[in-house]
């Protein structure tokens, strides 16, 4: 099959990348310090990559840490079948992988189960697979008599795959997270996401509930 050249994706260091100095960047997503002195102090081997569902996000991630994206060359066949190549090693390192598994669904949890199997046999030492949106989530149970509980199907392919640990954002309901048989940590998007709107609108903070 012949490759579709403009659905490949590579990234890493931006062409155009984001300043802290830049207005419209806010503060909170600015770099930190105390990130950056401690990677430097202990020398971590932190690895940081993104797929092509938010790479955005992953550079606001690579850029509060004080860390460049990881270098990774991600292409489409004709027939639809998914490429991915990690551009620098990873051996011995921690690496985090950001993708959601937001629509189209089935291509984007495809490309984060080659991405994890990429870093596996690359030697990675621990693999977190960050998923702010975690497709499927919603199918965590029986609704009515043969049907499939697809979040746990999801859950078992993203832990075969070589996942160590899974980060997600706002589950459909908390008994997800044990679905997985590794570490499994659940945050929430309320606090940052009011924090942003306080940044952008000047009335919100006085907005009472």
């Amino acid at each position: 099959c012949g490759l579709v050249e403009p659905l490949k994706f590579e990234n890493g260091k931006p062409h155009f990348p984001l300043l802290a100095s830049d207005p419209a960047f806010p503060t909170f997503l600015s770099p930190n310090s105390h990130f950056q002195n401690d990677i430097n102090k202990h020398d971590t081997r932190l690895r940081i990559f993104s797929g092509t569902a938010n790479p955005a996000l992953a550079q606001e991630i690579a850029c509060y840490m004080g860390l460049e994206l990881g270098k990774t060359k991600i292409k489409r066949f004709a027939d639809g079948e998914i490429y991915v190549q990690l551009q620098e090693s990873v051996r011995g390192c921690d690496v985090f992988l950001v993708q959601p598994t937001c629509p189209p669904v089935n291509e984007n949890l495809m490309e984060l189960l080659i991405m994890i199997d990429a870093c596996r046999r690359a030697s990675a030492k621990n693999i977190t697979a960050l998923i702010p949106y975690f497709g499927y989530a919603r199918a965590d149970r029986k609704t009515q008599g043969r049907e499939s509980i697809a979040a746990k199907l999801v859950a078992n392919l993203i832990t075969e795959a070589g996942t160590n640990h899974v980060l997600a954002c706002d589950l459909h309901s908390g008994q997800s997270m044990g679905y997985f048989d590794i570490p499994v940590d659940h945050v929430y998007g309320q606090p940052i996401g009011g924090l942003s709107c306080a940044l952008s609108c000047p009335f919100f903070s006085q907005v009472s509930k």
